[in-house]
């Protein structure tokens, strides 16, 4: 989870968060040599005495500028697009679950174990415990096993919300009438926390999401569900 003074994202828990922060260090890196390039040519411009203020015809170099914006655009976008369709992937998931969203609470539905359906509710800070963090824990984590494709569908029953968990890349509207879905692999165990993204209301701050993904054997062996 993102901790005081963090710069950069959080670590990666699937392997569509480690394209995504591979692609950030891309395009952050061209960006930073963009902005050297302009200032070096501002620094010339401010120091250097100008002994060509007379000429009015530079083919090449609008050719160049004209050019190598479309390059690096391209540099930009390839790598974009396969992200993009990388996260629209659904390769035949193991696992489905429903997340419906309230104001201002989730609600979480295992469709491949008989309909277990919970609630999902904020801890106030007189119930968290030492170690538990404040406007971030509830009292029923979803418990989902690493290593195997998951499936989440998304709904809100009332207003636009948005099931979002940084360290897995996953932002997913729900929206009132549609249901939405996204897939994911955990790589690690863990706890992992998440928000609404999207304002829904006076307590959109106290819509957290909490994931405990756990080896698939553990998982298997029975009732881990934090009810």
């Amino acid at each position: 989870m993102a901790h005081a003074a963090q710069v950069g994202l959080q670590d990666a828990t699937s392997p569509i968060m480690e394209e995504l922060i591979t692609f950030h260090d891309h395009a952050l890196m061209i960006i930073f040599l963009i902005c050297s390039l302009v200032l070096y040519a501002l620094f010339l411009t401010l120091t250097t005495k100008l002994t060509n203020t007379n000429i009015s015809d530079a083919q090449e170099m609008e050719t160049v500028w004209t050019i190598l914006p479309a390059i690096i655009l391209v540099l930009i976008a390839l790598p974009s697009l396969r992200i993009l369709y990388m996260t629209d992937e659904v390769n035949d998931p193991s696992l489905t679950i429903k997340s419906i969203g309230h104001q201002w609470y989730w609600t979480y539905e295992y469709t491949d174990y008989g309909g277990l359906i919970f609630n999902s509710y904020m801890l106030p800070p007189l119930f968290l415990e030492p170690g538990d963090l404040r406007l971030l824990d509830v009292d029923n984590r979803v418990v989902l096993p690493i290593e195997t494709p998951i499936r989440m569908m998304i709904t809100s029953q009332d207003v636009l919300h948005s099931w979002a968990v940084p360290t897995l890349g996953l932002k997913t509207d729900a929206i009132p009438g549609r249901l939405n879905q996204t897939t994911f692999t955990a790589t690690r165990p863990g706890v992992y926390y998440g928000q609404c993204s999207e304002i829904c209301g006076a307590n959109h701050s106290f819509m957290p999401i909490v994931l405990e993904l756990i080896p698939l054997k553990i998982f298997e062996m029975g009732p881990v569900f934090t009810l």
